[in-house]
């Protein structure tokens, strides 16, 4: 925990680079699938692993992507771009280089607006996004020896480089959740850190508070969560103040996270620039984009989040606290839509019920089944039968908080399942009277505990005569009835 005073007197200044795994079907620059968890080594050919006399061939998508995402977070586009070798060595990387861009990033110049805790907006600006290809996988857990699997040689990528224009770890946070929310809208990314598919650098640096100009900056690599995310920037912040308290020098350095103990530390001296002894791909042709181009993909942009959240809420009528949680995830708004669609009617209450649903039963069985909504086996229209059949009080909350499970591995609807087993509940007035009665005369002895001012005895009436229903009766017309029969008692 930073000291509150230190805080007072410095000012954290944050920039965070992000690197997108592109959900396209092959390589960036050959036809190898992108399949994450297929065997080590099975998705390479002599492309990929760089061997002489082959060619790149440079992936449509990767191109058709990045300029969706330049023109969700307002970039400036550029009509004509070139793909650059960045040199440097490493075991997982075949090419001794790695295709990138260096002078002429595609997308430069653009901005988003991240939602702070308190609901305010900060303004972030994007400094450049450009497209280049994965390395593989260095594999250390076997003693001395280092295995290297090449799967995600080649895979494409984009990296998004912001201004330094965050000031704490919350600001680094609420980016870094709004660029997970644009490319998974854009259905460029999936966004699972976990497994690599979205990764995050933080740039960290401190000034005295009031400073012009910026404080020496190191680069905290490979974060792969956004709780990392967090407190890497936090424990960076610490660790430099740290050191200007007693005297010293921030170094120019790549750091690493210490998950486990809560620190960074030095990882290598930073590379610059020339380090990498950039130069043009001379195998592949410039990108040239046209305004034609430019429309076309425009046209395919979606809604997005919060314009999506706004609408849930001026639409629907839902909470902001609903709306914010259906539209986090892009498929789960969709099912979210569909079901509401799928209403037999569709007043508030049973909106509100689908958003009720969804954000409990429906969201505890995804977590237990550790699957998206799409390959739960829900329909949404099933969904939708299962709230209507509350709704019009055919089936208790209950019932169909209890048939909702099935509804997973059946092709039946509720109302079908509903209608096979006789699980309709019983609203007649006359059946539901006669029964009460029947259970009211064979408890004289409580009935006197009753008048005598054990009141709680009357969740005793109602359980039993539901359960002598067999559960079917419908529990608000009951309590009514129960307690007009005592009355009359």
């Amino acid at each position: 925990m930073i000291d509150p005073t230190l805080l007072a007197k410095y000012e954290p200044v944050i920039g965070l680079e992000v690197h997108a795994q592109m959900l396209t079907k092959s390589k960036a620059f050959c036809m190898c699938s992108t399949e994450f968890g297929a065997p080590p080594n099975s998705r390479t050919c002599p492309i990929c692993l760089a061997h002489p006399g082959t060619l790149p061939m440079l992936n449509e998508n990767l191109v058709r992507f990045i300029t969706k995402m330049g023109l969700a977070t307002n970039c400036k586009i550029r009509e004509r771009s070139i793909f650059a070798r960045k040199n440097y060595f490493y075991p997982d990387l075949p090419k001794g280089y790695q295709i990138s861009q260096y002078e002429t990033p595609i997308c430069h110049g653009g901005w988003i607006e991240a939602e702070l805790p308190d609901g305010a907006l900060k303004r972030i600006g994007i400094t450049r996004i450009h497209m280049e290809e994965d390395s593989g996988k260095s594999i250390h857990d076997f003693g001395v020896d280092t295995l290297v699997d090449l799967n995600r040689a080649g895979v494409p990528l984009i990296e998004i480089v912001s201004e330094p224009d965050m000031r704490s770890s919350e600001e680094g946070y609420a980016y870094l959740t709004a660029i997970k929310s644009i490319v998974t809208y854009l259905g460029i990314c999936d966004g699972n850190m976990e497994e690599g598919s979205l990764r995050c650098d933080a740039n960290v640096s401190v000034r005295i508070k009031g400073a012009e100009k910026f404080g020496q900056k190191t680069e905290v690599k490979n974060l792969n969560s956004f709780r990392n995310v967090k407190l890497a920037i936090e424990a960076e912040i610490e660790r430099q103040i740290g050191i200007l308290e007693e005297g010293g020098k921030v170094l120019h350095q790549s750091m690493l996270f210490d998950a486990n103990k809560g620190v960074t530390r030095p990882m290598r001296t930073k590379e610059e620039a020339h380090d990498y002894r950039y130069f043009p791909e001379p195998d592949l042709l410039p990108v040239t984009i046209t305004n034609e181009y430019l429309d076309e993909v425009r046209n395919e942009i979606p809604e997005m989040q919060r314009a999506r959240r706004d609408r849930f809420i001026a639409h629907f009528g839902l909470p902001k606290y609903d709306a914010d949680v259906l539209t986090v995830e892009k498929e789960i708004a969709d099912f979210f839509e569909d079901a509401v669609a799928g209403l037999r009617n569709s007043p508030k209450d049973l909106i509100k019920n689908i958003s009720n649903y969804l954000m409990g039963d429906v969201m505890r069985l995804i977590s237990e089944a550790k699957v998206s909504i799409t390959k739960l086996g829900l329909l949404p229209l099933h969904l939708a039968d299962l709230v209507s059949l509350v709704g019009d009080k055919t089936i208790s909350n209950k019932i169909a908080k209890d048939l909702l499970p099935e509804l997973l591995s059946s092709k039946k609807s509720p109302s079908e399942i509903v209608a096979e087993r006789g699980m309709a509940q019983v609203s007649d007035d006359s059946a539901l009277r006669e029964a009460v009665k029947n259970i009211l005369a064979n408890n004289t002895d409580n009935i006197a505990k009753y008048k005598s001012g054990k009141t709680n005895l009357f969740g005793f009436f109602v359980g039993q005569t539901m359960k002598a229903m067999g559960g079917k009766a419908n529990p608000t017309l009951l309590n009514e009835v129960v307690k007009e029969e005592l009355e009359k008692l």
